[in-house]
């Protein structure tokens, strides 16, 4: 279920379980709060009647906005006024829409199943002898091992196994012949300035 509220001269789309972003209101975090101008309700593409419906809301906290420089100027007049302000924000939680609550998902949490699992996990592993401990976490690390090994398929041409298969009884290639070396310059005499030309008479 949805709900169009107005607080603080604007408007909010809301459904249980949103968060928003209001002008300020009385309270600290914790508080429960109830939105009651509601403009509009429906549930899914349905409408339905506002009359007496109210919002439930809980103040998650009162925080401020970004700041804004307000900066004033008269030219010729040598007036210049520069204020900083920030604006006093209320951060709701949207509880319940009329009837509607908000059920929390499993990323808020709900499911406690697991955690009474995890209690339960450390008592077992507690009842576990040694032997039997360690035997699993071979067993675990040997699966661990198989999964990151990386199949693939052989090479065409492998690496040969011996030298006979490397080719040793072919004769050997001939090496090639070593470089001319180049001659040194460490003893050659400087190569001469070119001769500065003359500016030309006029």
């Amino acid at each position: 279920m949805f709900a169009v509220v107005r607080t603080g001269g604007k408007q909010y789309r809301v459904a249980p379980g949103d968060k928003i972003v209001v002008e300020k209101l009385d309270g600290n975090a914790g508080d429960q709060v109830t939105l009651g101008d509601v403009l509009l309700a429906g549930d899914g593409g349905n409408l339905k009647s506002t009359s007496g419906l109210t919002v439930a809301a809980e103040i998650v906290a009162q925080a401020k906005g970004d700041k804004v420089t307000v900066f004033k100027k008269r030219r010729r007049h040598n007036y210049r006024r520069k204020q900083g302000h920030r604006q006093l924000h209320t951060i709701l939680k949207i509880v319940a829409i009329g009837d509607h609550k908000h059920v929390p998902g499993k990323a808020e949490g709900a499911d406690k199943k697991p955690a009474a699992k995890a209690e339960a996990a450390p008592k077992a592993a507690a009842d576990k002898s040694a032997a039997a401990r360690a035997k699993e976490t071979v067993e675990a690390t040997a699966d661990e091992h198989k999964a990151l090994e990386v199949t693939g398929k052989p090479t065409e041409n492998p690496a040969p196994a011996n030298a006979k298969e490397a080719g040793a009884d072919k004769p050997a290639a001939k090496k090639a012949a070593p470089k001319a070396k180049t001659p040194s310059t460490k003893n050659a005499a400087p190569a001469k300035a070119a001769a500065k030309k003359s500016p030309k008479a006029k």
